[in-house]
């Protein structure tokens, strides 16, 4: 094989890392951690009598389960929100009905539904419309159901056309309204909205996001609050401990050395980690998932920033330095992982997996051919390998190993792609990541999504942006109707499938944020990991 220095591969051109060893010694207070502790035990109670205790409107309680879910702490208190929805969800129709609700009330209740996987009806909408199907012009004034209803209106599955409505017309009123003389916290919060309704958006980011909202509420519950701040605080501390353990085994391997052409992103993997499961439950998930992420972007690297076509396609035993380097330690990580699940009898999670690596890895050498001869496929073949090169299923396979919640029906469920929801998560990844990387990648003589699309149906590139996301939207209307009760596999599965469609939206929606971490990551990811809220 001719020496690298003699030949011309591919290259990146990859920023460096963002965070050198930022979080390799973050100080873990004890004393601190200790006493937001007992502040959390002391007002959960408290919390778990407000939930328990709530009057006999039932909207009361709709409201209190909506704010600790936006607060970030309904994970508390799972079981007994199931047990009150469960029940609400059967009487609550009939309080609808006999009861003439405003459209924050009727929007809050249908939010809370749909997000816990009720399938509240749609036409509860329909009496703010007028004889032609519009919405009323005079809810404008009502500012609280307006932007209620726009949050609402993103948990549309196929067929709600109100709710396409219901977007439509809030938005519109929304934008203006941000224009207009209004209260700094209010505009703040439509702008956010407006920005990424919160269904979409990460639920750390989003939980933190609201607490300081809801701090300048007058109609606060101050419990509720002080409760969500020592929450959010003792959280954090958790999450920067165990990354600052991940960094010290991350640096151990020095990878950056060894790999020099790949995207190093272990802080952006640890964040995407957190982004699917943050709760406190799932760390031994958070300690595998991390390390699976950044690896799987090493094998992306190696097959389109820096590998020859010679190299990628020989067998194992001719593997390069850099391939071997990048297998050996993906093994390695597996057999870890293995040993953890295989005293609960889940070892199969890992061997799925591993099918979906090999599927994965198939598929990147199918492009590397391509590129190698030249050869521009339609996009119906390209998108047909790319759903695989999106490591999709393979990158929900990796979060299913730190899920007790994941057997082996769950793991069978989520690799059929014939399954709509597994199948939207596919179809979203690969373009959601077409669109803000196409350009770099056919630089680098490698086919896009939007290339094929444009060649195929005779389009320009903005053309094909546009058609992707109306693919995207219509993914996105599978994904909540996966959500809807009775799910097929447990709901935390399903909740994990989300929550990898949010993260989708979150880092890819307008740029390539792992590839590119700018601004918007030196922001994000510390308000998140480093800045406490102030109590």
């Amino acid at each position: 094989m001719a020496d690298n220095n003699q030949v011309l591969r591919p290259s990146g051109n990859y920023p460096s890392d963002l965070w050198d060893d930022r979080f390799l010694s973050l100080p873990f207070n004890n004393s601190e951690f200790e006493s937001w502790s007992k502040q959390v035990e002391s007002l959960k109670e408290k919390v778990k009598n407000m939930l328990m205790s709530a009057g006999s409107d039932p909207l009361e309680k709709i409201y209190l389960i909506n704010s600790l879910y936006r607060l970030g702490v309904s994970y508390h208190f799972e079981k007994k929100i199931e047990e009150e929805l469960s029940h609400l969800f059967i009487t609550l129709p009939k309080h609808l009905e006999d009861n003439d609700l405003d459209l924050h009330k009727v929007a809050i209740t249908f939010q809370v539904f749909r997000l816990h996987g009720y399938k509240m009806p749609c036409d509860v909408f329909r009496k703010f419309q007028d004889g032609d199907g519009k919405f009323k012009e005079a809810l404008i004034g009502n500012v609280k159901g307006i932007i209620s209803l726009y949050e609402a209106s993103h948990f549309k599955i196929k067929g709600e056309l109100i709710l396409d409505e219901a977007l439509a017309f809030t938005k519109k009123h929304l934008e203006s309204l941000a224009n207009q003389s209004i209260s700094p916290h209010l505009r703040v919060y439509i702008e956010n909205a407006l920005f990424r309704a919160y269904h979409y958006s990460m639920q750390r980011y989003e939980a933190k996001q609201y607490i300081s909202f809801y701090e300048k509420d007058e109609s606060r519950n101050d419990v509720l609050l002080k409760f969500a701040k020592y929450d959010f605080n003792r959280v954090q501390l958790l999450l920067r401990q165990e990354l600052s353990d991940l960094t010290r085994w991350y640096q151990e391997l020095n990878l950056k050395s060894k790999l020099p052409y790949a995207r190093h992103r272990f802080v952006e993997s640890f964040f995407y980690s957190l982004g699917i499961n943050f709760e406190p439950r799932y760390a031994r998930g958070r300690n595998i998932l991390p390390k699976i992420v950044c690896l799987t972007g090493f094998v992306d690297d190696t097959y389109e920033a820096y590998g020859l076509y010679e190299e990628l396609h020989t067998s194992l035993m001719l593997f390069s330095d850099y391939q071997k380097t990048v297998y050996e330690i993906i093994l390695r990580v597996y057999n870890e992982a293995e040993n953890l699940v295989r005293r609960e009898g889940r070892s199969y999670c890992v061997s799925y997996t591993k099918e979906e690596l090999k599927k994965y890895a198939m598929a990147h050498l199918v492009e590397a051919r391509w590129r190698h001869e030249r050869y521009l496929p339609t996009f119906d073949e390209y998108f047909e390998n790319g759903l695989y090169t999106s490591a999709a299923l393979f990158g929900m396979m990796q979060i299913l190993i730190g899920m007790e919640e994941a057997d082996e029906k769950a793991c069978e469920w989520m690799t059929n792609n014939d399954n709509k929801f597994p199948k939207a998560l596919q179809i979203s990844t690969r373009l959601y990541n077409d669109i803000v990387t196409n350009e770099d990648e056919e630089k680098r003589g490698f086919n896009t999504a939007s290339k094929c699309y444009m060649k195929q149906y005779n389009v320009s590139r903005e053309e094909a942006t546009k058609a992707f996301r109306a693919i995207i939207a219509a993914a996105w209307e599978d994904i909540n109707e996966g959500c809807m009760r009775p799910t097929p596999v447990p709901m935390p599965v399903v909740r994990a499938g989300l929550n990898y469609q949010r993260l989708l939206d979150f880092a890819y929606r307008d740029n390539d944020d792992y590839s590119k971490p700018g601004i918007c990551w030196k922001e994000l990811i510390p308000k998140v990991l480093l800045d406490p809220l102030p109590i």
